[in-house]
């Protein structure tokens, strides 16, 4: 500050003193800072893994899924459906699955619309709702993960829904 001259007309500011702390004192916060609450973080990963199925494959079977490599061990199509029968279906479709032991799913809504101008309003109401049904669906537990198909099984018109293994009670 020593080297800079002001400006014509201009008055010059007062220098601010700046207390430094003694050493070894605790630094006192505003009380606006200090009453501010932290957002709570959850304590446990089991609370971040009931968030939503499908999470839990690891690369080999990512890597499968994406090749097409594995077979469905059924398939579910869901063209021409409602809302309401597509939900029924599927969720029939777990049922069937679970009973037998299935792993994958193939699960075909349809591929979305190519482009906006053909039909601006259409979404996919299917393909959007599908997830919401698998997350609230009585099987959610049951889903280890929720994959889009590879080209080979419909591509962006396909899920792959992966079930857990069956537990089984050891024998005594």
């Amino acid at each position: 500050m020593a080297t800079v001259t002001p400006l014509p007309g201009a008055t010059p500011a007062k220098p601010v003193a700046i207390e430094k702390p003694a050493v070894g004192s605790a630094i006192s916060r505003p009380a606006a800072v200090a009453a501010k609450p932290r957002p709570s973080v959850p304590r446990k990963i089991e609370a971040l893994k009931k968030t939503a199925p499908g999470t839990t494959l690891d690369g080999g079977w990512d890597r499968r899924l994406a090749r097409g490599s594995v077979e469905p061990d059924a398939t579910v199509d869901l063209h021409g459906q409602t809302l309401s029968s597509a939900y029924r279906m599927l969720d029939a479709a777990l049922d069937r699955s679970r009973a037998r032991g299935d792993r994958v799913i193939l699960l075909i809504t349809g591929k979305p619309p190519r482009r906006e101008s053909e039909r601006p309003h259409a979404r996919g109401a299917i393909r959007a709702a599908v997830g919401d049904w698998l997350h609230a669906s009585r099987h959610a537990e049951a889903i280890a993960a929720v994959r889009g198909a590879s080209p080979r099984h419909g591509g962006t018109g396909a899920l792959y829904i992966v079930l857990r293994r069956p537990r089984t009670t050891p024998k005594f």
